[in-house]
Parts: structure tokens; sequence; C-alpha cells
């Protein structure tokens, strides 16, 4: 069998996943290709009717793409219908059926460094309240964690948040002033803006000085690999874990959806930073 997988966005030009998904088929021994499909949203009905067609396997969404793909599909995954959002379609029979990896990729991706992180005494901050954040939000919530706050320049919009959380969790809504101020409590802060990214590589969304030196920093900006957000950790004594990680894991579990593969992919994590430093 020879795979057909691809993704579909607007722009893509510089996606790395057409190199992630060949390093995942060279080390499942499975001939395929990973195509990218870009297309405007007014060419996107042509674009999926093509791939309809073609018969693909399954490809990944992105943006502008995530929300507007469920319109197109035959059936959603119930975390991705509580999410409002798919990045991965899988072709079954003929059916095209949606899923979002976004948040359970983010976790595997910060298991794998650090794997007692998450438990039931687990204290975390997100910052951000956008896309990426509803997906590893409620991710974490699965996790057993005892808290997950929500820190957003707009409460409103991390109010929304709230609706994902599980009974059990414990959260609250905050103002970067007031994350700032009790930085202490947390064992995990995540970010999740695109704040830092190329090219406002100096910006940072909030100031670490009250941070603990036993928690973990974490970024999902990859661009550049080591944020100001992550250097500020750093100096500090905190662990940190970088953006590229959830990139290549999240990428892991939509494969692992199209081909039933489970590959085990630490090793690649260096391999993609270096492909990110141009090396």
């Amino acid at each position: 069998m020879t795979y057909k997988l691809g993704l579909i966005g607007h722009p893509i030009g510089h996606s790395l996943s057409p190199w992630i998904h060949q390093q995942f088929l060279d080390l499942a021994e499975l001939n395929g290709e990973y195509k990218l499909y870009e297309g405007d949203r007014e060419a996107l009905p042509s674009v999926l009717k093509h791939l309809k067609e073609t018969g693909i396997d399954g490809f990944n969404v992105t943006v502008p793409y995530k929300q507007v793909i469920v319109d197109y599909l035959d059936e959603i995954d119930n975390d991705a219908e509580i999410l409002s959002a798919v990045n991965t379609v899988i072709n079954r029979d003929g059916k095209w059926k949606g899923y979002s990896t976004d948040g359970e990729g983010y976790v595997r991706s910060l298991k794998e460094p650090y794997p007692t992180l998450l438990n039931s005494k687990t204290s975390v901050l997100l910052l951000g309240a956008g896309g990426a954040a509803r997906g590893i939000y409620r991710a974490l919530n699965g996790q057993g964690v005892d808290t997950v706050d929500i820190a957003n320049r707009s409460q409103d919009k991390a109010e929304d948040l709230l609706s994902l959380r599980l009974d059990e969790v414990k959260s609250s809504v905050l103002s970067y002033q007031q994350a700032e101020e009790q930085l202490a409590k947390y064992d995990l802060i995540v970010q999740t803006t695109s704040v830092g990214m190329k090219p406002n590589i100096k910006d940072q969304v909030i100031q670490l000085d009250n941070i603990s030196k036993d928690a973990v920093v974490s970024d999902i900006v990859y661009q550049p690999i080591m944020t100001q957000l992550l250097q500020d950790a750093s100096g500090r004594g905190a662990n940190i874990h970088h953006g590229h990680a959830m990139l290549l894991y999240q990428g892991q579990l939509a494969f692992e959806k199209w081909t039933g593969k489970n590959l085990d992919v630490a090793h690649l994590v260096n391999k993609l930073e270096n492909k990110l430093r141009g090396e």
C-alpha cells in the first residue's frame, strides 16, 4: 500500500509537515507521500473535491480551515466537536472523520522529557486563550492535574475556555499581572500565544521574576527555538520545554490514526531542531 497524505491550509509553503511525515514513513518502513494542498477560502471546495477524487488516506488541517473543515466531514470525534476544531482527517472507506491532535500531541511531547510532571498535585498556568490554548487546556484537564488557571489579555475570551473544564479540575481566569504576582505556585507554565515569534523575538508575554526554580516553562512558539521566555526561564534555573516538540508529537498522533503505527519519535526531536536551525 502507498499512503496518500497531505496538509491543507493557507499559507503553508513554509510547513515542515512533509519532512516530518517522511521521517515517520521511513521509520515505519511504509511507502507513501505527504503533499501540500494550498488554497485560499474560495479555492477550498475545489481542493477538497480533488482530495476526494484522488482517494487521499488522510490529511492535516491548519489555519484558516480548522473550523471550516467541519462542514465537509462525514463524522467528527467527540473531543474535536467539543473544541469546534479539526486538524486531522482520516478517510475510512470513503468517509471522512475529523479529529483534533493538538492537545494530546502537546501532552505527549511534554511527558517524554517530564514523565512525572502531570499528577494530582500539579498546578498549571496557561498563557493565552486562542485556538491552540483550547486544545491544550482540554487535554491538560484530562491528565488529572489539580489546577489549570488561564491568564489572558481579554478575560472574556479566557472565560470561554472554562466551558471545556472537567469538573474535578480547579480553574480560574487571571490577568497577566495577577499571573506574574502568583507565579511561584505553578509547576508548569504553558505559553500558547504568538508572542516572541519571529520577527518579534524579544517580546515576552509575562515576566518570570517570581517563578519557582523547579517549574517547567513551555512555549509552543518554535521560531525561534529558544524564545525570550525560555531564555528567561533557563536563566532563572527553571526547566524548559520547546515548541517544536509539540509539532512533532501532534504529527505522530495523526500518523498513528492514519496508519495504526505507534512510533517512538523521541530521537527525532533533536533532528527537527537541527532542521529548523537550517543544519
